[in-house]
Formats: C-alpha cells, sequence, structure tokens
C-alpha cells in the first residue's frame, strides 16, 4: 500500500500557551538584552519569505525569535522522506516543516501551499526559502522560491537577520513583475547592505551601509519607482510632481547619481530623464522598511 500523502500541519511550535507566553517572553528577554530589534511593520496574510544573506545557523534562531514576537507562523521546505522517520518526522512538522513529495503521485509544492492558505485566512504565514542555499559561500541564488510565489500568486516578502544594526524580521513586500531577472537583481540589491554573521560568505556581497538620505531624496526615490513601473523613466518635472514636492534640486540629483541610487538618460527632445538604478530600487526598500512598508509604490 502507498504511502498516504503528507500534508503541512496546521498546529505547531508557533500555535499555543508555550509559543505565545514562555518562548515570547524568553525572546523577548534575549533581544533586550542583546540590544537585538525588529523591523516593525510586519505584513499581514501569507507570503513566500526569502531570508538573506545565510551565513550562519544562528540566523533561524534570530527569525524564529522574530517570528513568535510578532506572531508569524513559519513554513519550510523539506524533502517528504524525512517527516517519515519516527519521533524525528514528527518533531520536523512541530517546528514548521513543509513535506516536499517529488515524486509523479506527490502533491506539488505550489499546489499544497494554495491548498493551506485556504485554511489561513487572515493569518500570518510565512513560506521561508534561503535562496543563497546553503551556509557556505555560493555563486549564484537559487530562484525556486520566484517560481513558487508566481504558481500562488503571492507577494514575497524580504526578511534579513542583520548583525551590524542587530535588526531582523521583513523589511519590504516585494510584488513581482513579468521581468524574473530584473526582480531577482532587484532583491539582491536591497540584500547589498545586510551585513551577515559571516559576511565573506554572503552572496550577493555586503557594501557596506545604505547612503544617508533626506526625507527629499527618499521621495525622489519612491518617484521613481511609481513612474519605472509605468514608463520606465522620467522628466525631473514629472518626479516632482509624484513626489508632490516642490523645488528639485541638481545637488538632489548628483547625490543619488553618485551613489548609484538613479542613472541619468536623454529624451530625443534633449530633456534630462531619470530612472532607477537596480540598486536604486534596493534602497527603495530599505528606505520604506518602516512606516511605509505596506505602503503601494504608486498610490
Amino acid at each position: 500500500m502507498a504511502n498516504k500523502n503528507l500534508r503541512i500541519r496546521e498546529k505547531t511550535i508557533f500555535d499555543g500557551i508555550f509559543s505565545k507566553y514562555i518562548l515570547k517572553f524568553l525572546f523577548s528577554l534575549w533581544f533586550k538584552v542583546a540590544g537585538w530589534k525588529l523591523c516593525t511593520a510586519t505584513p499581514e496574510g501569507a507570503g513566500i519569505t526569502i531570508a538573506a544573506p545565510h551565513t550562519s545557523n544562528w540566523d533561524f534562531v534570530y527569525a524564529l525569535g522574530a517570528a513568535i514576537l510578532q506572531d508569524v507562523k513559519i513554513y519550510f521546505s523539506i524533502k517528504d522522506s524525512m517527516c517519515r522517520i519516527p519521533l524525528l518526522g514528527r518533531w520536523l512538522m512541530y517546528l514548521g516543516a513543509m513535506p516536499i513529495d517529488r515524486s509523479s503521485t506527490g502533491l506539488g509544492q505550489v499546489e499544497q501551499i494554495k491548498q493551506f492558505i485556504e485554511t489561513q485566512k487572515g493569518k500570518r504565514v510565512f513560506f521561508l526559502f534561503t535562496p543563497e542555499g546553503t551556509r557556505g559561500g555560493v555563486a549564484k541564488w537559487k530562484t525556486g522560491f520566484y517560481h513558487v510565489a508566481q504558481g500562488c500568486a503571492l507577494p514575497i516578502f524580504l526578511a534579513k537577520v542583520d548583525y551590524l544594526s542587530k535588526e531582523t524580521g521583513v523589511f519590504h513586500i516585494f510584488k513581482l513583475t513579468n521581468n524574473k531577472d530584473d526582480d531577482i537583481q532587484a532583491m539582491q540589491a536591497s540584500y547589498k547592505t545586510v551585513y551577515g554573521k559571516y559576511p565573506t560568505k554572503q552572496l550577493p556581497p555586503y557594501q557596506g551601509r545604505m547612503p544617508s538620505i533626506g526625507d527629499k531624496e527618499a521621495a525622489i526615490i519612491r518617484a521613481l519607482y511609481a513612474i519605472n513601473s509605468i514608463k520606465g523613466v522620467a522628466t525631473k518635472m514629472e518626479i516632482s510632481a509624484k513626489a508632490k514636492i516642490g523645488e528639485l534640486s541638481n545637488t538632489m540629483f548628483d547625490f543619488l547619481i553618485d551613489n548609484g541610487l538613479i542613472e541619468q538618460g536623454f529624451l530625443e527632445r534633449a530633456e534630462i530623464t531619470y530612472q532607477l538604478t537596480l540598486a536604486g530600487k534596493g534602497c527603495y526598500l530599505h528606505l520604506y522598511s518602516q512606516d511605509n512598508l505596506l505602503a503601494r509604490p504608486n498610490g
């Protein structure tokens, strides 16, 4: 007789008194003593969550703490066979393991997630992926998470464990476009200012902290993010109208260009236009990691 297909377990370590009170108290105390803080805005509902950079087993501990403190349920993919091992399998499922059976008779990952989230209306459920795939150095990201997000019609939540700023949690909701390569590069750009426990092993490489910019520079980036999603480039007048701010000085634009956040081009009539670089899109994600996390870029 064939083995019965395993499904995602609804009740896990994130449910019940142990998590809601005991673990929450312990993590709260630990974070306070160690000086760690949470990304303050946590998205509602379900999402495919990528966690980067991943250079240490401690990454999961901090991510677990953030999830418990913010009432989030985390699920992670694992081979179906591991979940069938007596005792170990039950423990893994309790921790949030999502059993994946890749045989012809198995329920696919996308279909399993789609069926599960139908039962989780209104709950914070994050399906966790580490695009680096390992704690060691890698040459490129694994992009299976992208195809899962497409198949499930879910946003991608970008999460981090930054050992320099001592901040952990989800810092942005990334909505997919029709350009996978561009999306992946933009997501990677947002992690270039995140400092892993062992930064020499992380991908993309750590490139230093995000440039310190003011409100008007932030408004320019946000306006360009909205305009770029529609037409690609914009003039200073269009940016000013979208950003709803008055005079835009050349100094502000020069600063953003020098830091690789926007780039300059020309229209046929020789009017200067601007657009975001991939690094600029990454910078946008950090700029709006707090109060504006859930704000629509083109709102």
